[in-house]
């Protein structure tokens, strides 16, 4: 895809939603990391509805180490991997209160040091949380951006940094969630639908999944 076209592309997504944003339920950044942690091969929806009532008692890391492991675990077991997620976030939640006085520091190399925490969940928290320019490159993000021709890579990695190379502003700080919810809702894993996405004409893709029956673009 051509630098102009990849304007193009993320300039219509902006007018369709002008202020992008994660679908995941939080009230500040500690529980956004939390979240973040716990959504990993879970989804948004999944974790939503697991953490509305854990957010209502825990706010803080301090909290969270008083609820324990296993209150955490009674809270999130209906999410995938809860046992490691549980004992990741209150070893998380200790190296806060104990080296950050209870902050989440807004560096992504020492997010990564925590338990439970690799570069994408940092990338997810530094855009949402400081916004910072970064590139949480997930699945959809993965499939969007090789399939559109945008940034193909064979690794998250290769994805971001061409990302990061190619992505002009004024949309470097929400083309992350763009890509997000463009993968989840029109450009899918397993039927892409072509057939109504504005920026179709734009995307390498090819052959274009036409419209099923009776459907309106």
């Amino acid at each position: 895809m051509k630098k102009d076209a990849i304007f193009e592309f993320f300039r219509r997504l902006a007018e369709d939603n002008p202020s992008p944003e994660t679908e995941l339920e939080f009230g500040n950044t500690y529980q956004l990391l939390v979240a973040v942690v716990l959504s990993a091969q879970s989804t948004d929806v999944g974790v939503n509805k697991a953490t509305r009532e854990l957010f209502q008692q825990v706010k803080t890391p301090a909290e969270m180490i008083e609820l324990g492991e296993e209150g955490l675990k009674e809270h999130i077991k209906t999410i995938g991997l809860f046992n490691s997620k549980a004992k990741n976030v209150i070893a998380l939640s200790e190296i806060l209160v104990r080296d950050f006085g209870g902050e989440v520091p807004a560096d992504r190399d020492v997010l990564t040091t925590l338990p439970g925490v690799g570069r994408k969940t940092a990338n997810v928290v530094m855009n949402c949380a400081f916004g910072a320019e970064t590139f949480a490159v997930d699945t959809h993000i993965f499939r969007v951006a090789n399939r559109t021709g945008m940034a193909k890579g064979k690794t998250p990695l290769a994805v971001e940094k061409l990302l990061d190379k190619r992505v002009p502003q004024p949309f470097r700080v929400g083309s992350h969630h763009w890509m997000i919810l463009h993968g989840r809702y029109i450009c899918k894993a397993r039927t892409p639908e072509c057939w109504r996405c504005p920026v179709a004409d734009l995307c390498a893709f090819k052959p274009k999944t036409p419209a099923p029956k009776g459907a309106q673009a």
